[in-house]
């Protein structure tokens, strides 16, 4: 196995250091003053509104600023996006009550019967969801929902064809900012404004989620999230489905198709708030699914820290691999055999058009209808020109044996196979819980 060094950030970050350095010690940028108070009263003070809706969320909002500033070692870059972050989710906060104030009948909408893909980071929930997504019966997040879920508060002149929608260019222009500061985005999680995407930044309103600890070394916040019930803020996350339905003016009869490795872990808050959820659980050699969570990790954490390595990284993502793989094998059995499909990566690699059809007599569904829009979207994957994403375990100070023996009991219960050695993985498999962008966020990001 490689044992090259983990892949340096770009030289983008160093220059954007200096100019928001220098844009400080002017007066021209402000500083970045992470305390909640401030940054609540700043966000009320920007939309004039004041309702920030249940304040459980100040729990792990409080939890998650200590942590970064005890723990996550940010350069100035990365206090700076942290600030434009919270900023964005608090207005965010601020405006979906607003439009729940307005339109009541937003919260009236069901979630019936929803689809959740749970697996670990990189099983190839991704590549799942996209081929469900495809078939127009199911509704979906699109990829700019969830970079901005809340719509602007003239959004009523879209829905009347007076204005186009803001979102998608926004999310374009966040995306390519982000490509500046990790060349490697594409590779390790291709996407568009307009491509299918999960919900984990909903999780994130209620400052909540595995993405903060992908961006921040937060490791006391990490585990205090473990610790809690996550009910509230999945509660919040159903809110922006509706509203995210809403804006998007499909019929309530369709289900919606769901999926993020925060699942595994929160298996309980997720059936609490959709108890009629059908589960599709996927699998995948946990060296990939280690080796590869981690260099996701890391590719983030790099742009916010000048000081994290990847040995913390690789310690953290193996310990939270693990983690996941507990609570959902501790947690499954609350969800009844007729509701739930294991699925493995290798069979999707070996046989997808058979394994879809496995899921389409589990869901009930006749899958003939969506064939060609699958087709279709695995021709695209097919001809991406993406270069592989390349990582290793030893990058992260891993050995390929002490994964294996880890997950000992987690390969048995589910027949998962030994893909073997190797540091990469074709772009068009990748998958991501939390790629995300994260850095160079404007003011309309978060």
């Amino acid at each position: 196995m490689s044992t090259h060094a983990a892949p340096r950030r770009t030289p983008f970050i160093d220059i954007a250091q200096t100019a928001i350095g220098l844009g400080q010690k002017l007066g021209l940028v402000a500083p970045s003053r992470l305390e909640k108070t401030a940054l609540m009263d700043h966000a009320a003070a920007e939309t004039g509104l004041d309702d920030f809706g249940d304040p459980w969320f100040e729990q792990p909002f409080g939890v998650l600023l200590d942590s970064i500033r005890e723990e996550a070692r940010l350069n100035t870059a990365g206090e700076f996006a942290a600030r434009l972050q919270f900023g964005k989710v608090l207005r965010d906060r601020l405006l979906a009550f607003d439009w729940f104030r307005r339109h009541p009948e937003i919260l009236e909408r069901s979630i019936k019967r929803p689809v959740v893909i749970v697996g670990p980071m990189r099983s190839g929930t991704t590549r799942l969801h996209r081929l469900l997504a495809s078939d127009h019966r199911f509704s979906h997040m699109r990829s700019f929902e969830t970079i901005a879920p809340v719509p602007r508060p003239d959004f009523e002149e879209v829905l009347a064809g007076r204005k186009r929608d803001f979102r998608p260019t926004l999310a374009k222009r966040v995306m390519m900012i982000a490509r500046l500061a990790n060349p490697r985005t594409l590779s390790i999680h291709p996407t568009g404004p307009m491509q299918p995407e999960e919900e984990l930044g909903l999780l994130v309103n209620s400052m909540y989620g595995m993405k903060h600890e992908a961006q921040w070394r937060v490791p006391t916040y990490g585990r205090w999230c473990e610790r809690i019930d996550a009910t509230p803020a999945y509660r919040h996350l159903a809110d922006l489905l509706r509203l995210i339905g809403w804006s998007q003016q499909v019929s309530e009869i369709r289900p919606w198709i769901l999926k993020t490795p925060q699942h595994m872990l929160d298996l309980p808050a997720l059936l609490n708030v959709f108890p009629d959820a059908r589960i599709i659980f996927t699998h995948r050699d946990p060296t990939k699914v280690v080796g590869s969570a981690a260099s996701l990790a890391w590719n983030q954490t790099a742009i916010h820290s000048d000081e994290v390595t990847p040995y913390e990284v690789g310690e953290e993502w193996m310990r939270k691999s693990v983690l996941q793989v507990e609570r959902m094998m501790a947690a499954r059995s609350l969800v009844p055999a007729e509701r739930r499909i294991d699925i493995g990566y290798d069979a999707m690699e070996r046989d997808w058009q058979g394994t879809m059809a496995r899921i389409y007599a589990f869901l009930d569904l006749d899958m003939a209808p969506a064939v060609p829009a699958m087709q279709r979207y695995q021709e695209r994957t097919r001809n991406l020109k993406r270069k592989p994403h390349k990582y290793s375990l030893a990058q992260f100070g891993l050995e390929e044996a002490e994964v294996r023996n880890r997950f000992t009991a987690y390969a048995a219960r589910f027949g998962i196979p030994d893909e073997g050695a190797g540091t990469a993985e074709r772009a068009s498999d990748s998958d991501s819980p939390i790629a995300n962008p994260t850095f160079g966020r404007t003011a309309g990001t978060h």
